[in-house]
């Protein structure tokens, strides 16, 4: 079973959330919950909100264990950028893109899938075979006659 909690218009870039979101991915939900408490980043906040809504939406909703979840799916995607204006010199004008964040997070409480870890094998190098060569014959010129 997968519990789906979403997160709109978050008012955090993108690329700050995903150095939390990248941190959480494929924990168990307990540990991921843990690393959040104790974390210092700004964006560890909404998604440790984000995480204790999805937690108690799969024990109300779906009457799962708390213990048997882990994160399965995390994204974090741009949302809609604010636009705004900073003066400069000689009466122009810079941008300011103010960045949102979508976050998708995926709860499981099937069995998390172990990776297998790839044994070395040494490449085997290929030789070519020496080509029989063949004489080039050329033809004679045609004359007209």
């Amino acid at each position: 079973m997968e519990v789906v909690a979403k997160l709109n218009s978050l008012r955090l870039a993108p690329r700050k959330v995903r150095l939390v979101a990248d941190l959480i991915r494929r924990l168990p939900a307990i540990e991921a919950e843990r690393q959040l408490v104790f974390l210092n980043k700004a964006s560890a906040k909404p998604l440790l909100k984000l995480l204790r809504s999805a937690i108690a939406n799969a024990e109300h909703n779906f009457k799962l264990s708390k213990e048997n979840l882990w994160i399965k799916f995390l994204t974090v995607d741009g949302g809609a950028t604010i636009k705004r204006f900073r003066p400069r010199a000689h009466g122009s004008a810079a941008p300011i893109r103010k960045r949102t964040s979508h976050i998708t997070l995926k709860l499981s409480d099937e069995v998390r899938p172990t990776k297998v870890k790839k044994t070395y094998k040494p490449r085997v190098r290929v030789t070519r075979k020496a080509q029989p060569v063949t004489p080039k014959v050329e033809a004679a010129p045609i004359t007209n006659e």
